[in-house]
């Protein structure tokens, strides 16, 4: 039995009559001639198509395949067996124009497994022979996914292109049941593969060469234009090195084109290497960037705010003081009128009492000013106090941020761990998760008087049971490594929710992946926060979409 499911998937624009206009007229953002860094874009929106289980080692089925708006003529077929540890695919196309009829940049087409998630995997490359046809054997380890076929600048691609040609179409044949699965994923915008404001000159084909040659050429300046030679300057240069020696070969009389195939090859995947180290170096220095700019704004802000409450508490001092000092010299007038009146007959009275009068005003002058020295004291004091918790709970945010995805609530600081750091529908911790804990563990004992509580949620698929069970043991497992790397264990607390704390709806595959994650509440007085109990607090329902 074969179980049939829709797939939607994301699109970085909608195949059509408007890919069509689109094709013809990209908007770009203009090079900054001062900015060594590539620009790139990238849309993402949706597309539905549908995608076959194959259940395992369960024989074989056919699908069809059919041709998009880009490409309507185009057509195929393809049997898929299941086999021990994998799936077999064996597909045939027709009616496959040119890639070149894209752009320049693209000479070759890729046959792309997505599986219900939105995970894209290259499974093969599709070469057009001269009748336009195409056949490929290939296997995949996924056990359901949807097939589709893109246009790209060279095999070795890791995301496929917008440029999608052809679509799996389930055939009348084809056994099994529907199911509605919503999933996306990210496709590469036509001419995305270069920079704004790159000049990427035109490959010129040489039928006497073989196609992976210029294929070669191709992954190596879409490498260069990605920054390689500087962000990945030694996967670059190899790449250079080999395609000098595809050039030699190629120059030849003599020239092996198995050879010159096999080496070409090499030179494709080492510059789609370099690619990828360079975009990711970019990403990480494009964030670093953007995370010192907030962390300047932020210092900024908190200075000016301190500043403008220094010059209120001064106003309102000097206020008060002023208020203090016209009480005492309208009851001193008060006092030497009451004296002149009584002058007349008891000058030596009157005399002690201006003597006395005078004592008392001095007196409560010292007064005044040692309470508004104390007062000033204790005020400045308090702000140190305040200010010292704020800055503590702003770097520890920050520290735990780099580790894990961090938010600050009323709770305390509520980091995040998502259920792909254990092994799935277990709570054993994988080398990524004790990795990250062992680092949130070394800032946690810097400063004992800090508390942890540790709490697990998960989806709604399941029984309650299995749920609340699993919650509380991948909670008590984050708590027992965090004592094991030494902090102490009355600082934590371990508690599981299963799925009664969702985040978002259970109803969609990304809502589920929010919902199922261990979250660590860290709080104390340290930093201005008690750990508030979640069994006390009421539960926000989440809606499902009507």
């Amino acid at each position: 039995m074969f179980k049939i499911s829709s797939i939607t998937l994301g699109l970085a624009i909608t195949l059509g009559a408007a890919v069509q206009a689109q094709a013809q007229a990209q908007t770009q953002v203009p090079a900054d001639s001062g900015n060594p860094t590539p620009t790139y874009r990238i849309n993402v929106v949706s597309r539905t198509t549908r995608a076959v289980s194959y259940r395992h080692r369960s024989g074989a089925t056919k699908i069809n395949f059919q041709g998009t708006d880009l490409m309507p003529a185009a057509a195929g077929e393809a049997k898929v067996e299941s086999k021990r540890g994998t799936l077999a695919v064996e597909a045939e196309f027709s009616g496959l124009d040119r890639p070149t009829s894209f752009g320049n940049e693209y000479l070759t087409y890729v046959l792309w497994a997505i599986s219900p998630e939105g995970r894209p995997v290259n499974i093969g490359e599709v070469l057009v022979g001269d009748n336009h046809r195409s056949k490929l054997d290939v296997t995949t380890d996924l056990q359901a996914f949807a097939l589709i076929v893109t246009a790209e600048p060279y095999y070795a691609v890791r995301r496929p292109s917008n440029l999608v040609v052809l679509e799996n179409a389930i055939r009348s044949d084809t056994v099994g049941a529907t199911e509605a699965v919503d999933a996306k994923f990210e496709l590469i915008d036509r001419g995305g593969y270069i920079p704004t404001g790159y000049k990427f000159d035109p490959v010129i084909l040489n039928a006497k060469l073989p196609l992976e040659f210029f294929e070669a050429r191709n992954a190596l300046r879409i490498a260069q234009s990605a920054g390689a030679e500087r962000y990945a300057a030694s996967s670059y240069e190899k790449a250079v090195n080999q395609m000098n020696g595809a050039d030699a070969l190629a120059s030849g009389k003599h020239e092996n084109k198995k050879s010159l195939s096999a080496l070409s090859r090499e030179v494709v995947q080492t510059a789609e290497d370099a690619r990828e180290i360079a975009v990711k170096h970019i990403d990480e220095e494009r964030t670093e960037s953007e995370r010192t700019a907030g962390a300047v704004r932020e210092a900024h802000a908190t200075t000016r705010a301190n500043e403008e409450s220094e010059r209120r508490l001064t106003a309102e001092a000097a206020a008060g003081e002023a208020v203090r000092d016209r009480n005492v010299a309208e009851r001193n007038n008060r006092e030497a009128q009451a004296a002149t009146q009584q002058a007349a007959g008891a000058q030596a009275d009157a005399e002690r009492d201006r003597n006395d009068a005078r004592q008392k005003q001095k007196a409560a002058e010292m007064d005044s000013d040692l309470n508004r020295a104390a007062a000033a004291n204790s005020n400045a004091q308090l702000k140190d106090a305040v200010r010292d918790r704020e800055e503590l709970r702003a770097r520890l945010l920050q520290q735990f941020n780099l580790i894990l995805e961090t938010r600050d609530t009323a709770r305390g600081l509520v980091v995040n761990m998502s259920d792909v750091l254990f092994d799935s529908g277990k709570f054993t911790l994988r080398p990524l998760a004790r990795e990250k804990l062992a680092k949130i563990s070394g800032i946690v004992l810097a400063y004992p008087s800090l508390k942890l509580a540790v709490e697990g949620n998960t989806d709604s698929v399941g029984t309650e049971l299995f749920n609340q069970d699993l919650s509380e043991k991948r909670a008590e497992s984050v708590r027992t490594y965090l004592t094991q790397q030494g902090v102490p264990e009355s600082s934590t607390t371990a508690t599981g929710f299963g799925k009664t704390r969702p985040i978002a709806s259970n109803d969609t595959s990304d809502g589920r992946q929010q919902n199922r994650r261990v979250e660590l509440i860290v709080s104390g007085e340290v930093i201005g926060t008690k750990i508030v109990s979640l069994s006390l607090q009421p539960v926000a329902a989440v809606t499902s979409p009507q």
